[in-house]
């Protein structure tokens, strides 16, 4: 059975259901495959879930075998209080997946906690320990760099002590307001509950506190997300909504610094969400690329 989610909405409901479950430890994970093609893997961001990809997803379709997941602790997925989050384990879920539908290449496109799962994936396909090959992989706003992250305070406040009060306390009207403020082009009311119902189901703000340990993980393992970027072979392009304050114009500088022959569509006037702000201008700006 798929896990429960608090009033779920018709848009919600569209996108779970042709979806199907992973068995894993944790739980059923909602996974999600479609299309025909050269395999493509959508890898989501904090603290959404797969439903973000569903404005491109159907134009993905007739091109690629499409394949997608709520990561534990996100959207219709388990969201146990006693798992030991970590981009790692998200990765290996990854993994998991994927072997089990026998993809042995693929592209990838990932956005914000994403990236850093990707940047995993992109550091174990270079040592050469990864299940599948990466073929190509498309970046959209995210925390590539940790000295370029701007948090809002609500994750600043969640990463600290007071992290589980914070978590217990939140609403839906300081979640929408927080989400408007980071996308330049504004979220419909739809949209924001959409997001709303799936961060809050299944318990998920009691594992908020935990997810976003990511952000220290980012500055602990620098070196080798990072180093996975500027020594990757696998042709790498960003797609960046440039007016986003947490990652945008700001961490497009420092990635032209640091890694060689920078790759770089940048969006202006598009915010944190390129996928749902932009969709089409993501579409175009990937599919040519992603086809190789």
């Amino acid at each position: 059975m798929h896990a429960t989610i608090v009033a779920v909405t018709p848009q919600l409901e569209q996108w779970r259901s042709d979806g199907g479950n992973f068995s894993h430890a944790a739980g059923p994970v909602f996974t999600k495959s479609a299309g025909s093609g050269p395999d493509l893997l959508f890898i989501h961001g904090f603290p959404t879930a797969s439903w973000d990809w569903a404005k491109i997803w159907p134009s993905f379709l007739p091109h690629f075998r499409c394949h997608t997941l709520d990561m534990i602790g996100f959207g219709f997925s388990p969201k146990p209080v006693e798992f030991k989050y970590s981009i790692h384990a998200q990765a290996d879920l990854f993994e998991q997946v994927l072997r089990s539908q026998n993809v042995r290449e693929t592209a990838i496109i990932a956005h914000d906690y994403g990236d850093t799962v990707a940047q995993e994936l992109l550091a174990r396909h270079n040592e050469g320990s990864l299940c599948f090959a990466i073929k190509r992989m498309v970046l959209l706003n995210g925390g590539l760099f940790p000295e370029t992250h701007r948090p809002l305070l609500l994750q600043k406040l969640l990463a600290s002590p007071l992290g589980p009060f914070v978590a217990r306390l939140s609403t839906y009207r300081q979640f929408a307001a927080n989400m408007r403020s980071i996308c330049a082009r504004p979220l419909t009311d739809d949209e924001c509950q959409a997001m709303w119902q799936l961060m809050h189901g299944n318990n998920g703000l009691a594992v908020l506190p935990k997810l976003i340990g990511y952000m220290e993980e980012r500055r602990q393992f620098r070196a080798r997300w990072v180093g996975a970027l500027q020594e990757s072979i696998v042709p790498i392009r960003l797609i960046n909504g440039v007016d986003d304050p947490i990652s945008g114009a700001h961490m497009v500088a420092r990635y032209r610094e640091l890694i060689p022959n920078p790759d770089i569509v940048p969006l202006p006037g598009v915010g944190h969400y390129p996928q749902v702000e932009a969709a089409e201008d993501v579409v175009a700006a990937a599919m040519g690329f992603l086809r190789g």
